[in-house]
């Protein structure tokens, strides 16, 4: 029996897909063996990866002028690619927001490359919120603007998009394909796979085309946007079974009604557990109100002590990975688009109970 997975990554898959794969593992697309032993340049598996990339670009709207490539490294690879591939046509300063672990990382390395310029942080308390427009203190030659719409140990998410004249970059691995994208108002979208694309091993990148000559004539060649979108994101063998995994999720998202229907769904199951914490003198949410995430919602008891005896229950109750991010502790349940419903009335009802018999 499968059990509820509120894991941040890698996450929960949605079950049909999971069928799929298993029922296709020995014997894919008649050939008689697995996908994960087929050419990545055979007819069959470039149909897999053409129709991967016309799904989400149906899925998110992407405009013609934009590449979608698959490639390696995660997101944190990205945040190496970013600067080297954005910092060849001018000065090399860059714009970046500061809301946790995975800006700060973000930040870290563009620094390794040119100047960084923290235009705002949430440090000062504590990264519960995201920083307001009227706080920014942008460059006046900046190539490009980073910010991380969703912090994914935080549970800090942004509630607008960030008004620029410069490229705009983010880091959407803890949000993409949630809702509804204004992709025209960003230059670069890069999301890891692991929470609502598929399984971990590879990483999706939307760019504009007007940015793939503006890299730093020394980039490795495996982090080249170019060098991907000139060969179809196969210059190098691609994580062949990832890339085919996500594919079937995009299936499954068109299936479902799209990232509307997502949406919607995330914003009731986020909303009844929010609702819950809120309502409840046992738990509370660190995170302000105007900032908190659909996706990943941390929380407290009132009473620490009791940690662990909270996630020994859970997970025996079939909850599974709800502790919080080592760097802030608490309790996190991720609520990515494969978690059903039906798991947060779970966690909800559990919770109750538990604040029931220790409150």
């Amino acid at each position: 029996m499968r059990k509820f997975n509120f894991c941040a990554g890698p996450a929960a898959l949605p079950e049909p897909v999971l069928r799929q794969a298993q029922e296709e593992l020995l014997d894919w697309a008649g050939l008689g063996c697995s996908v994960m032993e087929v050419s990545h340049r055979s007819p069959e598996f470039v149909a897999v990866a053409e129709r991967a990339e016309r799904d989400l670009r149906d899925l998110l709207s992407i405009p013609a002028n934009y590449r979608v490539l698959f490639v390696s490294g995660g997101a944190t690879g990205q945040f190496s690619a970013i600067p080297w591939n954005l910092f060849g046509a001018g000065d090399k300063v860059a714009d970046y927001i500061h809301t946790g672990q995975w800006a700060k990382k973000a930040i870290g390395e563009a620094r390794r490359y040119g100047q960084v310029n923290v235009v705002a942080s949430s440090e000062d308390r504590n990264f519960t919120y995201a920083p307001g427009p009227d706080s920014w203190q942008q460059s006046d030659n900046a190539a490009y603007f980073h910010y991380t719409p969703n912090e994914t140990i935080g549970g800090v998410e942004f509630g607008y998009v960030p008004e620029v004249s410069c490229p705009l970059v983010a880091d959407m691995s803890s949000t993409i394909l949630s809702q509804p994208i204004p992709v025209e108002k960003y230059g670069v979208i890069y999301a890891g796979a692991q929470k609502n694309i598929g399984p971990s091993g590879i990483t999706v990148v939307i760019v504009r085309d007007d940015l793939l000559d503006r890299a730093l004539p020394e980039i490795p060649r495996s982090l080249n946007w170019k060098v991907a979108a000139d060969a179809g994101s196969m210059d190098n063998t691609p994580p062949t079974f990832a890339w085919y995994l996500a594919g079937l999720v995009f299936q499954w998202l068109k299936a479902q009604g799209g990232v509307e229907a997502m949406a919607e769904l995330s914003l009731r199951k986020s909303q009844l557990l929010y609702d819950f914490i809120d309502r409840s003198g046992f738990y509370s949410s660190p995170v302000e109100r105007g900032s908190r995430s659909r996706m990943n919602v941390p929380f407290v008891l009132a009473n620490d002590s009791l940690d662990k005896q909270f996630l020994r229950e859970s997970e025996a109750a079939g909850l599974l990975n709800l502790k919080g991010h080592r760097s802030v502790g608490g309790m996190r349940a991720s609520l990515y688009n494969a978690v059903p419903l039906e798991a947060v009335e779970a966690l909800v009802a559990f919770m109750a109970d538990f604040e029931k018999r220790n409150g």
